[in-house]
């Protein structure tokens, strides 16, 4: 996030408004008003819509970009249980994490650990190098954290989630849930870009329950990595 959209965020705060709705806060109303919702009734739907557009669209493969974040760890438990659902091998699920500048140990190990406990292949692919090219391309120093910087990291990470699902004939999986879709809060023509958005209609706090949820009904190392993504954020 470049500085001038982290002061107008902090201004916007300061004046009542909340990461749930753009509206100022009411008087005597919480900061984070509680949304109602059955996890597991939430998780099954989202299964039902993917299974559905699986089957209609004919694909047997999809690509999920995982970052160690409850998003697309979500995103990806639905694939799981969209292919159980209609009888697919989880080979066809395709799951690539993409450390760039800012991926630490935490987020990376968790990426690992939650598709060790899914039984699903994970493919790493730094983007680094990628990146400080394309900088060194359109004569950007690489240093500046301004708004091309910002957006550089998450343009390059959909380009190769584009690719890769193109290589198999498969489908690329949004995980951007619903309040950073009402917010803006992603990079056009980088993660706003999916063919098919398994999170657009379940807002923030909504993830986190239904992530938790699964995380106390499943266990193993999967629940075990979405509790610690969890704890990382709190923190």
């Amino acid at each position: 996030m470049d500085t001038r959209t982290k002061a107008a965020l902090k201004k916007y705060l300061a004046e009542g408004g909340t990461l749930g709705s753009l509206a100022k806060r009411p008087r005597k109303r919480a900061a984070t008003a509680a949304f109602p919702c059955e996890p597991q009734a939430v998780y099954e739907k989202q299964v039902a819509a993917l299974a559905t557009r699986v089957r209609r669209i004919g694909v047997k493969d999809v690509t999920i970009g995982i970052s160690g974040g409850l998003d697309s760890a979500l995103c990806l438990l639905v694939a799981v249980g969209a292919f159980e659902r209609l009888g697919l091998d989880r080979k066809g699920i395709h799951v690539c994490t993409l450390p760039g500048f800012g991926t630490t140990k935490r987020t990376k190990g968790n990426a690992d650990l939650l598709c060790e406990g899914l039984g699903l292949a994970l493919e790493t692919i730094d983007i680094t190098k990628a990146c400080r090219q394309h900088f060194k391309d359109i004569g950007h120093d690489g240093r500046t954290p301004d708004v091309a910087f910002e957006n550089a990291q998450a343009r390059m990470r959909t380009m190769i989630l584009m690719d890769k699902a193109n290589m198999t004939g498969g489908i690329v999986l949004g995980t951007g849930d619903l309040s950073e879709i009402a917010l803006g809060w992603c990079t056009y023509n980088g993660d706003h870009m999916s063919m098919f958005g398994v999170n657009a209609g379940v807002p923030k706090t909504v993830v986190r329950k239904v992530c938790a949820w699964w995380a106390d009904a499943h266990g193993g190392d999967a629940g075990r990595a979405l509790r610690d993504i969890e704890i990382g954020r709190a923190h």
